[in-house]
């Protein structure tokens, strides 16, 4: 083995556990098919009616090739009449013989293609949390995402074997056995587990590298693997933290597998990283200290949003408008935590139809959380950098946030009207969180390229089932 002295590290029992393609099992269980053998996408139809793929099936992914983020232009197939698409698989190097164009349009007739449904998938989530509290308490479960998150059963493994003979490998496995039948006796879906006696990295990994393909769906990685597991991954990217830009840099080092990584001299991986450099030393050597039982604090304290348009906007009007929109609900958000910004931001991406360089740009202001003020502030920055062309992704940010107490006056300021604009600010806040966002809107709201309307349907971008999806206004 490397330099590592397991003996002196900490050991944990973990358990990070993934819902195996969650909103597509979602779906399938809603319409009593199995999540393993349906072909089902989950389709966003927002974009312009081409459709997003923000789900699929196993099934649909290994008939169609398929990940969970792609468009429907890109599948062998014409959605419409599900008959076999020639343009797209000759773009895609596909070979195409009599037997491929049968089985895409087999599988294609058979596929069901659902409309996102966030309200539904969040409540999914609070059942299988609930599950998860039947053996660990709330504490010790970290949720990492919608589908996926880390277990802490440390504590929790004795009261559910107490037997002294049987190893704590062999007790982490069964327990996440039951917590895997649990979840899909509530609710239908199946879960991957990825386990480890030692350390939330080694479960992740054993997640993202073994578990996915056994018939157990359960795989364990603990100090005695790193040599025999960890440091057989083939892939540079296929190991948590390493993406292709990191990978280049390490080749440029001469460093092309995990072990390489795992044994060469961490000094000049500082040299080139600086402490994250570090850290993946470590990390190869399947060293992390990280405590699951520690919150995670973020370090950012800025407030933003950011969107995918419906279509390409080509006025400037019609972009305002839509910045402005945004600017008022983050100032919204700015105010309930009694907040200023100091510090205005803007993005603005390009339709991929045009060959411009995104827009981003931000500048210092005095501490505000008025509507007015931040909405000028934003409008002036994409003035100042927007030279035409059809706009599809828009995002506004705050940040160097203040306490709202802090205020500054200039000679051309009228501090009796900014008080009385500020009460009026607040009081709308009032309003809308007793009657909801849209119970006082601007005029503009009406207008065709308004989004204000829209957004209070989603959830997280996506369709919300009846519920409201202005993120931090409720």
């Amino acid at each position: 083995m490397g330099f590592i002295d397991y003996s002196r590290e900490p050991r944990s029992d973990i358990a990070f556990i993934d819902m195996k393609s969650f909103y597509a099992s979602v779906e399938c269980v809603e319409r009593h098919l199995n999540p393993l053998k349906a072909s089902l996408c989950v389709m966003s139809h927002s974009d312009n009616a081409k459709g997003l793929i923000l789900a699929s099936s196993p099934t649909f992914k290994e008939v169609f090739g398929k990940s969970n983020v792609g468009r429907a232009y890109d599948l062998p197939f014409h959605m419409e009449t599900r008959k076999f698409n020639y343009g797209n698989a000759r773009r895609q190097g596909l070979t195409i013989t009599p037997q491929f164009i049968e089985f895409i349009e087999y599988w294609a007739a058979r596929t069901i293609f659902a409309s996102p449904r966030m309200g539904l998938y969040i409540d999914v989530n609070l059942k299988i949390q609930k599950i998860l509290q039947n053996y660990a308490p709330e504490e010790e479960i970290y949720p990492y995402s919608i589908d996926e998150g880390f277990i802490d059963l440390t504590r929790s493994l004795a009261y559910f074997d107490q037997d002294p003979k049987i190893s704590r490998r062999i007790k982490l496995d069964e327990v996440s056995a039951r917590i895997q039948h649990d979840i899909q006796a509530e609710t239908g879906v199946y879960s991957t587990i990825g386990l480890s006696n030692a350390n939330p990295l080694l479960a992740k990994l054993a997640l993202d590298n073994e578990a996915k393909n056994t018939m157990s769906m359960r795989a364990n990685w603990s100090y005695e693997d790193v040599e025999s597991k960890v440091w057989a991954i083939q892939e540079m990217t296929d190991f948590w933290g390493i993406g292709s830009r990191t990978a280049k840099r390490l080749n440029r080092l001469g460093i092309y597998t995990i072990r390489a990584l795992a044994n060469c001299n961490p000094d000049m991986l500082k040299q080139e990283f600086g402490v994250i450099g570090v850290q993946l030393w470590f990390h190869a050597n399947g060293v992390d200290e990280s405590n699951v039982l520690e919150p995670y604090r973020p370090k950012a304290t800025g407030l933003g949003n950011s969107q995918v348009l419906p279509k390409d906007y080509h006025l400037q009007k019609d972009i305002e408008l839509v910045f402005s929109e945004m600017a008022e609900q983050v100032a919204i958000r700015l105010r309930k935590r009694h907040k200023k910004a100091t510090v205005v931001a803007i993005y603005a991406g390009f339709s991929r139809h045009v060959e411009q360089q995104s827009i981003a740009a931000q500048m210092k202001v005095d501490p505000t959380q008025s509507t007015r003020q931040l909405t000028a502030h934003v409008i002036e920055l994409f003035r100042k950098k927007y030279k035409g062309g059809a706009i599809r992704n828009i995002g506004v940010r705050y940040d160097g946030l203040v306490d709202e107490a802090y205020t500054v006056y200039s000679l051309f300021d009228d501090p009796v009207e900014e008080e009385k604009l500020e009460k009026m600010e607040h009081t709308v806040d009032d309003i809308r969180r007793k009657f909801g966002y849209l119970s006082i809107q601007s005029a503009t709201a009406l207008y065709e390229n308004s989004r204000v309307i829209a957004r209070s349907k989603l959830i997280g971008g996506h369709a919300a089932g009846g519920a409201g999806g202005l993120d931090g206004l409720a």
